[in-house]
């Protein structure tokens, strides 16, 4: 969390300690428990309000060291924290939980807060010092990036966002796979298409073939000429860049963008396979066995040692992903998060049993996520083929059916674990059933509201702020609402779940639309202008800031109007 966002929380935290060390030096609580006291008290939001603004175990956990029944403990603290201004009541419940309910100005502080701290606020401090390396899309530069790198290009940018919120240093990774035997095929393909020619039988099918190859001609007449050899070499080369150049497009227009494109290519011919091999040599964990080098994986729980180079010589893929791994580690990454396909469950053993060959601490320094298959319905179908590919629909075309704000924070308020179907006659709605309709809609109305109040001159801004004018129910419970979404950010950063932020802000429209109802901002008609409808605009101002910064942070626009 933020400074600025949790100043209120710590002051709490702060006086639950002060309190407890009271209770230690009048003779209520022993000497020996400011062992067992940590830090800082934890503190949760109660789900039910009318339980409080905050909760506290901390007289269970000190119950044992200090030879006492909790609820003793816990009767000991309420005396001390009753005092306290900020606090209005502390209730004891159950075995010793202290329920504390703050008095209404206190929590109306946090408008403050917000309002300081703009598209700040929700940021903390948690991953500083962490540099983290984000491979989200991993594809070959052979054809149009499908549904399942869509999913991933969504996901994946939305938790960079959510993790650099959290202060770390993230570096967005694209993986091209631009070695092997598909890149020949895929020019074999282009060649053919050129030259009029059927396309080989295990080749490349799609309309987009035409396409490049097409274009690749008209830019340079003279390729159909060359000889056999060199002209394919030629076509993979030039539709290489080609299809990089057009991927490159599609992501930035998706609002997806990519601090580093690595090529495959360059781990074998800039030697970090050689690096990897002496590394890993040096750990132990490389044997030869029937001509094949092995990496000795199932000494760190995989499945079955995993073969790096063939008996004829020849690297395996796996060798590639070993050399990627500690090329990543060597560049000065602590984290390596890779977010991988439904059909890639079977890496998630082997490339943490590969970072502990390298020495590394795989539950640390490795983090894999599997994301599963995404459906698209329309007029109760699924849609299958692709008018350019021919396969599965891509990137590209699912944009085109429902914009990039719906693409985005559908395919983002999902856990990836999870298949999911994305029915576009929903996305096209301007209705509450549209998720991203709700939550934009929650901020273009509140923005209405601040225009309106500007119109009727109310005073907005926090010279003009009495918090002690916020003492309705509502208010409160959007209060509470607003405190939380510092939590949930980093929460999302901590699990690598972003989906955390998209719920949590259908949530918090729902609870402002029950505000407004029950709340009059404006004055109704010749109403003078007083201090509640002042404060309540802040309020409002507020819950628009962080609906925005929500936004952001899944990459998805908040408008003013709709």
């Amino acid at each position: 969390m933020s400074s600025s966002e949790i100043s209120l929380s710590e002051q709490i935290s702060a006086h639950i300690r002060t309190a407890i060390l009271a209770a230690i030096s009048a003779g209520q609580l022993p000497k020996e428990i400011s062992t067992a006291l940590p830090e800082s008290i934890s503190l949760e939001r109660p789900k039910n309000r009318e339980h409080g603004d905050y909760a506290t175990s901390i007289a269970l956990q000190l119950a044992k060291p200090s030879g006492k029944n909790p609820r003793d403990v816990a009767s000991i603290l309420q005396s001390n924290l009753a005092v306290i201004p900020e606090i209005s009541k502390v209730d004891i419940a159950g075995p010793g939980f202290l329920n504390i309910t703050l008095n209404r100005a206190s929590q109306a502080e946090l408008v403050r807060t917000i309002l300081n701290a703009q598209s700040h606020f929700g940021q903390s401090t948690g991953l500083i010092g962490v540099r983290i390396n984000l491979e989200f899309i991993s594809a070959n530069p052979t054809g149009p990036l499908h549904l399942g790198h869509t999913r991933w290009a969504a996901v994946g940018d939305a938790l960079g966002r959510v993790l650099s919120a959290a202060g770390a240093d993230v570096v967005r990774e694209f993986y091209i796979n631009d070695r092997g035997n598909q890149m020949d095929l895929f020019g074999a393909s282009l060649e053919a298409s050129a030259l009029g020619k059927p396309i080989p039988e295990d080749g490349y099918q799609g309309a987009y073939i035409s396409e490049i190859a097409t274009s690749l001609v008209a830019q340079d007449s003279k390729l159909t000429t060359l000889p056999e050899p060199e002209r394919v070499i030629e076509f993979r080369e030039r539709g290489y860049a080609w299809q990089l150049g057009d991927q490159k497009r599609v992501l930035e227009n998706f609002g997806t963008h990519f601090d580093v494109w690595f090529s495959e290519r360059s781990l074998h011919e800039g030697g970090s396979v050689e690096v990897a091999m002496v590394k890993l040599r040096k750990q132990g964990h490389v044997f030869e066995e029937e001509g094949a080098t092995w990496l000795r994986t199932t000494d760190f729980g995989d499945d079955k040692d995993r073969v790096l180079t063939k008996a004829n010589g020849d690297l395996t893929y796996f060798a590639s992903d070993t050399a990627y791994y500690i090329n990543k580690r060597d560049r000065g990454f602590d984290i390596c998060i890779y977010m991988l396909g439904a059909d890639h469950h079977g890496y998630v053993g082997r490339l943490k049993a590969t970072a502990a060959c390298a020495g590394d601490n795989p539950e640390y320094n490795i983090h894999v996520l599997i994301g599963q298959l995404v459906k698209i319905m329309e007029g109760g179908e699924e849609v299958k083929l692709s008018k350019r590919a021919g396969t599965i629909i891509t990137l590209e075309e699912l944009v085109e059916k429902v914009g990039v704000d719906a693409a985005r924070y559908t395919l983002i308020r999902y856990p990836v674990d999870t298949p999911m179907i994305l029915d576009v006659d929903v996305l096209k709605r301007n209705t509450n059933e549209n998720p991203v309709y709700y939550v934009q809609y929650a901020h273009a109305r509140i923005a209405g509201v601040l225009r309106n109040a500007q119109e009727l001159k109310i005073p907005v801004g926090l010279e003009n702020f009495d918090p002690t004018q916020l003492t309705h129910d509502r208010e409160n419970e959007l209060l509470g609402a607003l405190a939380e979404f510092p939590k949930i950010v980093a929460g999302a950063a901590e699990f690598r779940e972003p989906h955390r932020v998209a719920r949590y802000l259908e949530e918090l429209a729902g609870v402002y639309h029950g505000f407004y109802a029950d709340c009059r901002v404006l004055p109704l008609g010749d109403e003078p202008v007083s201090a509640i409808h002042s404060a309540r605009a802040n309020l409002c101002a507020a819950t628009k800031q962080v609906i925005k910064n929500g936004l952001d942070l899944l990459g998805v626009s908040a408008p003013e109007k709709m």
